[in-house]
């Protein structure tokens, strides 16, 4: 599942390339053709992000609601401006991002450290869980492949959105609504309010901090990883109850995730180590394997103790920890 800064980049993504611009909106698929025809013709006027949540708004008032979930993704084509730059530019973004035709870094898994938006793959489509294929389309648009739910189509650029766990057009105060209903956001809000909001709510709660930064109302943005890399630099057992942190455990959560979520932003990458030498730095920018401390490191020693990784189940997700360094 994509996390927070995956899904920020993507909303980056809409605002350089479709805000301002008439859109023409379909469902080829054909299970959102109603709420398609409310949104199609209309301007983009704003592409805003709260976590894992999207919002694209309409200059008809109405606003295009994406929760990528486990499987969503967004395929891009067109002239789609990366960064700085103006490129042609066709890659999927979401689960696994997005991979420019231009002269990317990539590491190992095919992931675009400087120049990506979202957590990119090598292939272009994924048409389904086990069956990846790469398509250079012919022309412009490029006809839709697979299950697309809604296409975003402007005059030289196009988004298709495929397998989301939420796709839906609300109104301004159905948005409002929403927006409230989750955590704060630290690429939103890095404010004392957000922090004293998130400690507030960890430290009355007698659920284990592990489960707690996963819920959506309590913090927005985090996944697995986060999680998983947030709690062992904090040096946190995932199972400590949220109301036995003390104040200083709390904030200083909070700060981490802050300051993550802004590296992951900038870079595409959960890039979670600091401290490594220019050497060590480009060869996590290649590896994800030498990017993290703990996630999917199990069985293997932990890198400052030496301890085994243990590899749990929690909320039926999977936790990594190190036994000694988070006891």
């Amino acid at each position: 599942m994509p996390e927070g800064h995956s899904v920020h980049r993507i909303a980056r993504q809409f605002a350089r390339n479709f805000v301002g611009k008439r859109i023409g909106v379909s469902s080829p698929q054909g299970r959102f053709v109603d709420g398609a025809a409310m949104l199609d013709g209309h301007t983009m006027t704003d592409a805003r992000t709260v976590g894992k949540q999207m919002f694209l708004e309409f200059d008809n008032g109405l606003w295009l609601r994406v929760h990528l979930g486990l499987y969503g993704a967004w395929d891009f084509a067109g002239d789609i401006r990366v960064d700085a730059t103006v490129a042609s530019a066709n890659g999927r973004m979401g689960q696994t991002g997005m991979r420019g035709t231009g002269d990317a870094v990539l590491d190992s898994a095919g992931e675009n450290s400087l120049r990506s938006i979202g957590a990119p793959r090598l292939t272009r489509l994924r048409m389904a869980e086990n069956e990846k294929i790469s398509v250079e389309p012919d022309g412009f648009p490029p006809d839709p492949i697979g299950q697309v739910r809604v296409r975003l189509l402007g005059t030289d650029v196009v988004a298709d959105l495929r397998g989301p766990t939420a796709c839906e057009v609300l109104d301004p105060l159905q948005v409002q609504a929403a927006m409230d209903r989750l955590g704060p956001d630290p690429m939103l809000d890095d404010s004392p309010a957000a922090e004293d909001r998130f400690v507030e709510v960890v430290r009355k709660k007698p659920t284990p901090i592990g489960r707690l930064l996963m819920d959506q109302s309590v913090v927005s943005g985090i996944g697995n990883v986060y999680r998983a890399e947030l709690l062992f630099r904090a040096g946190l057992n995932p199972y400590a109850p949220g109301k036995s942190l003390s104040d200083e455990q709390a904030r200083a959560l909070w700060r981490d995730w802050a300051y993550l979520l802004k590296i992951g932003v900038a870079t595409g990458q959960m890039m979670t180590m600091d401290g490594l030498s220019d050497a060590a730095h480009r060869r996590a920018m290649k590896r994800r394997a030498d990017r993290h401390w703990v996630y999917k490191r199990e069985g293997l020693p932990c890198r400052v103790c030496g301890t085994h990784i243990t590899l749990e189940e929690m909320a039926a997700r999977k936790l990594y920890w190190c036994p000694k360094c988070q006891a």
